[in-house]
């Protein structure tokens, strides 16, 4: 399961640390979709092959947002309100119909999904705490690391589940009661961090 590191964990993030934590948590975000549409999907489908997943928008996307960082070119200002404008309206419509695609869900499969909210957070803090001896992270890169592996898993992995037709509706309970056991996790690790 790869955790919602995009809609919550960047906000999150921001929220508890200011604007000056922004720049980790877009490459929080980035490491992790990578591997979700690289690693996750090989997981899923071993016959996938390097250049479908070049091929996709999100793959492109994130190629070309980090080559553009290390410009200095600067968009037209119609171009940049457009995008803007774009970006807005986007996440609240995805939002939106993830929302309606949840709704079918039905709780026979709840027991899984209170796993899935306690195990997720539990191995994601065990790894980021195995590895801090190794890669001594100063305090606050640290405190990110830990927020971030605290998040619930995203329901972009009932989206690929459900497209690559891998138990979807085991995986839309995991993500479900998983977002809702946050409630009691990201406090805690937020208490701890903070």
């Amino acid at each position: 399961m790869f955790s919602n590191s995009g809609n919550l964990g960047i906000p999150l993030i921001v929220l508890a640390f200011g604007e000056a934590a922004l720049p980790a948590a877009v490459v929080l975000f980035l490491v992790e979709n990578l591997l979700h549409f690289t690693l996750g999907l090989y997981i899923l489908d071993n016959k996938t092959r390097l250049i479908q997943l070049l091929r996709m928008p999100m793959i492109i996307a994130t190629i070309a947002g980090v080559a553009w960082s290390y410009t200095d070119w600067i968009l037209p200002t119609p171009l940049r309100t457009f995008v803007d404008m774009l970006g807005q309206i986007a996440i609240p419509l995805m939002l939106f119909a993830l929302g309606v695609r949840m709704t079918s869900i039905d709780f026979t499969h709840w027991k899984i999904g209170v796993w899935g909210a306690v195990l997720a957070p539990i191995t994601g803090l065990a790894i980021a705490l195995s590895l801090q001896p190794f890669f001594q992270l100063e305090a606050q890169h640290f405190a990110y690391l830990l927020l971030f592996a605290a998040l619930p898993p995203a329901v972009l992995n009932y989206m690929v589940s459900e497209r690559y037709n891998q138990e979807p509706h085991l995986v839309a309970a995991i993500v479900l009661i998983g977002n809702v056991g946050s409630l009691v996790f990201i406090p805690l690790v937020l208490a701890f961090t903070l």
